[in-house]
């Protein structure tokens, strides 16, 4: 083993910690949101320590700046702007910029695609 990398099954548990602390982090919001942040705190040690990136569904669900867990209309806001989605952090001010192009692209496309099958019958 070189140095730094592990074995598979050492990253799909940390993958699986990860999954279960952002989890409990959802879970526990309501009631004891510093228990949530530090949740989300242990689950970027455990992926800097295991050298794996945070599981998509969760990767902004906190904050890149403060590391708090971001709950929708609790302590952060979700906004369309011209052709992105921004996530306001309401703890520390930060804005998270996610481009939708691809979401738009393919639905072009599927558009097109449907009306090129309609003037083909």
């Amino acid at each position: 083993m070189s140095r730094g990398k592990r074995p598979k099954w050492m990253i799909e548990i940390a993958i699986e910690r990860m999954n279960i602390l952002f989890e409990r982090a959802e879970m526990e919001f309501e009631r004891h949101p510093e228990r949530s942040n530090r949740y989300v705190v242990l689950a970027k040690k455990l992926s800097t320590k295991y050298n794996t990136r945070i599981p998509d569904k969760w990767a902004r669900r906190y904050c890149k700046r403060c590391n708090k867990f971001l709950y929708p209309g609790h302590n952060a806001t979700v906004r369309l702007v011209n052709e992105e989605v921004n996530i306001l952090c309401g703890e520390c001010g930060h804005v998270m910029k996610i481009p939708y192009h691809k979401e738009k692209k393919n639905k072009r496309r599927a558009r097109y695609e449907s009306i090129k099958k309609r003037n083909d019958e």
